[in-house]
């Protein structure tokens, strides 16, 4: 089992580099759960009423509806929530976490996953949206903002704040972007929601990046070939260019 760096050891460049951005990642995640507000406020202002965007998007996946699109959607709809996404991957993910030595990155995953979830229920009771009428899952109350694409959004930025490679932010976008596009699939929501989901999600995930990104940091091995982009640095995407 691995410790991240090893007992006494501290990596005091990913330390540095976390302290300097910090502040940062905290303020740009409350700019993104603030926009994710004020997008609902928005449509609560006009009546709920979806967008023009959104009416063609969900017209043209009405009209290009097929098993195919369907049977992706619902297998999506089962891995991003209900009791699997909501519980299973959550759990699971902390448990891995730990058993591997990233503890902190364990605690970090679990409070993202649980703050991600109770903001997206907190603005679902506060707007209450309704959902597109051509809906073919069986859905919670309130389409604003959508779950299933802030659990994606959640998990792909956690990934990539404890493992900052050009691999994972291609997976985590390629994840987030499928879970979007099925959950209109199955018009369980408008297009608005999902992007209110990923700026609840990643928003989240950016202020406890910052929050806790001294003892992330600590959990970076000495030898890791990207320490200086690990947890709070904003390295990541640095390194990825």
């Amino acid at each position: 089992m691995s410790n991240g760096s090893k007992d006494g050891e501290v990596n005091v460049e990913a330390e540095r580099v976390a302290a300097r951005a910090r502040v940062s990642w905290i303020i740009l995640g409350a700019v993104m759960i603030a926009a994710a507000v004020g997008l609902g406020a928005w449509t609560f202002a006009r009546g709920n009423a979806p967008f023009a965007v959104d009416l063609w998007w969900n017209d043209l996946l009405v009209a290009l509806a097929s098993p195919v699109f369907v049977a992706v959607s619902q297998a999506m709809d089962f891995l991003g929530g209900g009791w699997f996404g909501v519980f299973v991957v959550p759990i699971g993910g902390t448990v891995a976490l730990w058993f591997f030595g990233r503890r902190w990155g364990a605690v970090f995953f679990l409070a993202a996953s649980i703050l991600s979830a109770g903001t997206v229920q907190l603005l679902k009771q506060t707007f209450g949206r309704e959902r597109p009428e051509q809906i073919l899952v069986v859905a919670d109350y309130g389409s604003f903002p959508s779950g299933h694409v802030a659990n994606a959004a959640t998990i792909a930025a956690v990934a990539l704040v404890l493992f900052p490679r050009l691999w994972v932010i291609l997976v985590g976008a390629a994840w987030v972007l499928l879970m979007a596009f099925s959950r209109t699939a199955v018009h369980a929501h408008w297009l608005s929601d999902t992007l209110a989901g990923i700026l609840v999600g990643v928003g989240v995930v950016l202020v406890l990046a910052g929050a806790m990104a001294r003892p992330l940091a600590r959990e970076i091995p000495e030898d890791e070939p990207d320490a200086d982009a690990g947890a709070g640095s904003g390295g990541a995407t640095e390194r990825a260019r």
